[in-house]
């Protein structure tokens, strides 16, 4: 009797020991840690923010982390609730492209209330927004660049052509994105300074904002053709989509040549910023003359890898961020002009795309 009840307790053990071990393994599975990264992105109207949302769910995907993607629709008010909404669901992690830089010391309160942490780009986030802690960055490129090398694409085009620029003076229409816009302001300085320490005299015939859009570049276009025709001597946009409005005009106006030897078949050449995929086509038609790459997976990859290392709750500040180390030299251009912040600032570079280098990015 002895025996049996041994052996019986002993088989009891072992059963209760299975019935743990099970629950123990079930209760690991389901208590494994999900790591959750919030986005909050402007608009997605715009091929190059289109461009950066996309490239962050195939980071999402590929790491493994839970995205929740927020498309505010150019809307201030409409960011901040979703921020607070995402906050209320758990997310303390962001990647950010703002609508509006007064808004963004507001998000980082918002967000270090809560431990958490956030990498903006495209719109400049405010000194007083990363000085809110270190877990807060910038990664993006400097907008002054860009505007930088749209003068030099510029000025490669009438050196290669000096009869069509003997006396270098620049009579240009030029189409703005957003007024007061921080890539607006930027663009526009760097592209003046630069055009002077290269010796042009700088004209606009007409200046004007057409809000980033094709349709309303077209427009615009439309009428100051009307007005000024053969009067200037280029066109610069301040993105790809509003220079491609730019050369649907021309063209429609018959300001075309059959001879495409100087890089383009328009009667003046079109510059544009960004790099897309449609503005490429367009040069590889000889018809945008040049633009300067914003590396839209170049700065998606860079804050996704500062927030997505912050989610793993490992420290971020110091970092370096898909290859890009922390700015140490501050420069002109907001956030990055400020030295207390200056290790939180993740410059992306801009590329010049001309006619000898644009099939490299095709």
């Amino acid at each position: 009797m002895k025996k049996l009840l041994a052996i019986l307790l002993v088989m009891a053990i072992a059963i209760t020991s299975s019935f743990a071990n099970g629950n123990t393994e079930s209760s690991s599975a389901s208590s494994k840690k999900v790591i959750k990264v919030g986005a909050l992105i402007r608009n997605q109207n715009e091929q190059f923010v289109k461009n950066y949302a996309d490239n962050l769910k195939v980071l999402a995907d590929k790491a493994g982390i839970e995205l929740n993607l927020q498309d505010a629709m150019g809307d201030q008010a409409k960011q901040l609730d979703q921020l607070n909404m995402l906050i209320t669901r758990g997310y303390k992690y962001f990647v950010i492209i703002p609508v509006d830089t007064s808004a963004t010391e507001q998000m980082t309160k918002k967000i270090n209330e809560v431990g958490g942490g956030a990498a903006f780009s495209n719109i400049q986030p405010s000194v007083s927004a990363l000085k809110v802690g270190k877990t807060f960055f910038y990664a993006s490129s400097p907008e002054v660049v860009a505007g930088q090398f749209q003068a030099n694409i510029l000025d490669e085009y009438f050196k290669a052509n000096p009869a069509k620029n003997p006396d270098k003076v620049l009579n240009l229409l030029y189409i703005e994105g957003r007024l007061g816009h921080p890539a607006q302001i930027s663009r526009e300085v760097g592209f003046i300074d630069q055009s002077k320490q290269l010796g042009y005299t700088v004209n606009f015939i007409a200046k004007d904002t057409a809000n980033w859009t094709p349709d309303m570049a077209q427009e615009k276009m439309d009428t100051w053709i009307a007005a000024h025709d053969g009067k200037f001597n280029a066109v610069i946009a301040q993105n790809d989509g509003m220079a491609l409005g730019a050369v649907e005009s021309l063209i429609t106006h018959g300001l075309t040549n059959s001879d495409a030897s100087d890089g383009t078949i328009l009667s003046v050449p079109v510059i544009g910023i960004d790099g897309t995929a449609d503005g490429l086509k367009s040069m590889d038609s000889d018809k945008l003359y040049g633009t300067v790459l914003q590396d839209s997976l170049g700065q998606s990859a860079t804050a996704f890898d500062l927030v997505a290392t912050m989610a793993q709750g490992k420290v971020a500040y110091g970092m370096t961020a898909n290859g890009i180390a922390p700015s140490t030299q501050v420069i002109d251009e907001l956030p990055a002009n400020d030295p207390s912040i200056i290790g939180q600032c993740y410059l992306v570079p801009f590329k010049p795309i001309t006619k000898a280098n644009y099939k490299d990015f095709m």
